[in-house]
């Protein structure tokens, strides 16, 4: 399996952006089957160049998200990040963790400070991580892993300082190792290209920072991820969800058409990369790529 960093290296040597897609663990065994046996091989057909698996709230899908990325890794050929988060672990727990993955051949992980599970104010456990920087770290003096870590164009809705100051936060998470930020998801291309120019510009932050993309299902799906990540949704967008509030089909297909312009324009203007969040559904993620001539 490669080190993430050596594809993005290697794309922008070609001229190429790098595709992306990400997973999360099922809560069923039915979802488990419909994922690994149905969505993950149809979206494979797209040939993306590596996928991710989420780390549930406070650790919830450890042993999961591991047998997802052994799965990707060994069924498929493909090579796979493991989020891992600071939420619920010592650092003996994260060691431990660190070799469990590497004993499964995954060279990448994805470094988060994650979510608490009852959805209230984070804590870390004593010898834990307090930031998402401190795990980067731990992360890069643990071994030759490759690294990402997570950025938000619109601020992190738990940053009470603003979205300067938690763009700063993750200047100290590349300082710390990270090889490369995805971002989350985002609907107004501006809020990315403002976050790209004070990251990259202001702070002289130079790893690929990669746009995450999301395609809509629903009207009443999207609006709950946004008020759950803090991202918001323009007013022309919310208007024309509004219209397709209901209709869930007509919503599935807007939300084709909304993500294949909002990355047409995002590749124009030179972005390294593609991150995908694909709800487990190959359907969208794949139209958008062969709207853009990329599948």
């Amino acid at each position: 399996m490669q080190f993430i960093r050596d594809i993005y290296t290697a794309k922008h040597a070609a001229g190429r952006p790098v595709i992306s897609f990400e997973f999360f663990p099922p809560k069923t065994g039915e979802g488990d089957r419909n994922l690994l046996e149905k969505q993950i091989p149809a979206l494979l057909q797209a040939k993306p160049d590596y996928c991710s698996v989420t780390y549930g709230a406070g650790g919830s899908t450890r042993d999961k998200t591991l047998m997802i990325v052994d799965r990707i890794q060994r069924q498929h050929g493909l090579t796979a990040l493991a989020h891992l988060t600071c939420v619920g672990h010592t650092r003996g727990q994260v060691r431990e963790l660190l070799e469990k993955i590497r004993a499964l051949g995954c060279k990448n992980i994805l470094a988060l400070r994650g979510d608490p599970p009852d959805g209230g104010e984070f804590q870390p456990l004593p010898g834990g991580f307090k930031f998402a920087a401190q795990l980067v770290k731990f992360i890069r003096e643990s071994g030759d892993f490759s690294i990402g870590a997570a950025g938000f164009p619109e601020g992190h809705i738990a940053c009470r300082d603003g979205k300067h100051a938690d763009w700063r936060h993750l200047k100290e998470k590349t300082d710390a190792g990270a090889d490369f930020i995805l971002t989350q998801l985002f609907f107004d291309n501006a809020d990315y290209f403002e976050f790209r120019d004070y990251v990259a510009g202001k702070l002289g932050v130079r790893v690929p920072l990669v746009p995450g993309i999301i395609s809509i299902l629903s009207a009443a799906q999207i609006t709950r991820f946004t008020q759950l990540c803090g991202a918001k949704i323009p007013p022309p967008l919310r208007s024309k969800l509004d219209q397709l509030a209901g209709n869930d089909e007509a919503a599935t297909e807007f939300g084709i058409e909304y993500a294949t312009k909002q990355c047409e324009e995002l590749l124009r203007a030179g972005v390294p990369g593609l991150h995908f969040y694909t709800l487990n559904k190959s359907r969208s993620t794949v139209r958008v790529l062969k709207n853009l001539s990329l599948a």
